[in-house]
């Protein structure tokens, strides 16, 4: 299967724009920003692994944002095939939220 070679950077820097139009339901922060995503990973057929964590393991909208950013990322052009994994090593803390975020959240 000779697919067409995509850029990999390319298709990162659309996934990451699309992440940051999704957001936790409890906090007016992009889930980007909030530091909930942990890795992106375009390989050249233009296939999407992403590792993902929540704000608790409880989180409400568990079941929910992982579907909503693989929809996100299946969307992006160029993304052949997209895979959300969820994980809680290492767990988030606020720590992991970008400035921006701290900024919106009125922590700075």
């Amino acid at each position: 299967m000779g697919g067409i070679a995509v850029d990999p950077k390319q298709i990162e820097a659309r996934v990451v724009e699309a992440l940051k139009t999704c957001y936790d339901p409890e906090i007016p922060v992009d889930i980007y920003e909030l530091g909930l995503i942990y890795m992106v990973d375009v390989d050249p057929s233009g296939s999407v692994e992403v590792q993902m964590t929540l704000t608790s393991p409880n989180c409400p909208s568990a079941m929910e944002l992982p579907g909503l950013v693989e929809s996100k990322v299946r969307s992006v052009p160029g993304v052949t095939d997209a895979a959300v994994e969820v994980v809680f090593d290492p767990p988030w803390d606020p720590s992991r939220m970008s400035e921006v975020a701290r900024l919106q959240l009125g922590m700075l």
